[in-house]
């Protein structure tokens, strides 16, 4: 079984830079490999060769994408072929803290996941729709570069899709036992900020112990 934390929160907060800090730097000893769901699906939509990938699913993928929809169950197999390709591609030894960004996004994905992956970890960053706004329009994160994503109205859609069907997994995640952690963002926020806020709510005791 695979050891796991979650980031969890609407887009824009700053899930794949705080993702990509951790993979850089680790927590407290821990490696970290950064699975963020959403560049992977970019990056097979925008024609990168994956050979698992048929073109029809590439098709289907850059629909998600362009509308703002999510991989319903009948549909998750597509993101367990993504994380199963890019687990071997980044030579994945177990070892290492996965750190989840985009995957699991809504209560069927989940339960579908935790056959693979226990969340020992879940951190949740959030912030007013429009600090989101902002945040995007600054590109405080330093990864909202080349996306054709940020619209207004497409911004919308995902942030009432997050309030609807994503947060909730909160209530799951602690039912199942997982630890949770707070975090409120605002347009300024870097990821050095927010990896401080969390190493000042966890102690490397307590990631010894989930991990």
């Amino acid at each position: 079984m695979l050891k796991g934390i979650l980031l969890l929160g609407p887009t824009g907060v700053g899930k794949s830079p705080l993702g990509d800090l951790l993979e850089k730097t680790g927590l407290y000893g821990h490696k970290c490999l950064h699975f963020d769901f959403g560049r992977e699906l970019r990056t097979i939509a925008k024609g990168a060769y994956r050979h698992d990938i048929l073109p029809s699913e590439r098709i289907f993928i850059k629909k998600v994408l362009e509308e703002g929809l999510l991989l319903e169950n009948e549909h998750f197999y597509l993101a367990e072929k993504i994380l199963s390709a890019f687990l071997k591609a980044r030579v994945y030894s177990g070892r290492e803290i996965l750190i989840m960004n985009g995957l699991p996004r809504h209560e069927g994905q989940a339960k579908a996941l935790a056959r693979k992956i226990s969340i020992r970890l879940v951190v949740r960053i959030e912030a007013s729709f429009e600090e989101i706004l902002e945040r995007i329009h600054r590109n405080t994160g330093g990864d909202r570069k080349g996306r054709d994503d940020d619209y207004i109205e497409l911004i919308y859609r995902k942030w009432q899709i997050y309030k609807d069907r994503t947060r909730p997994l909160i209530e799951f995640y602690q039912k199942n036992g997982a630890k949770i952690l707070k975090f409120l963002v605002g347009r300024f926020t870097t990821p050095q900020e927010t990896l401080t806020l969390i190493q000042e709510k966890i102690s490397v005791n307590e990631i010894k112990e989930l991990f």
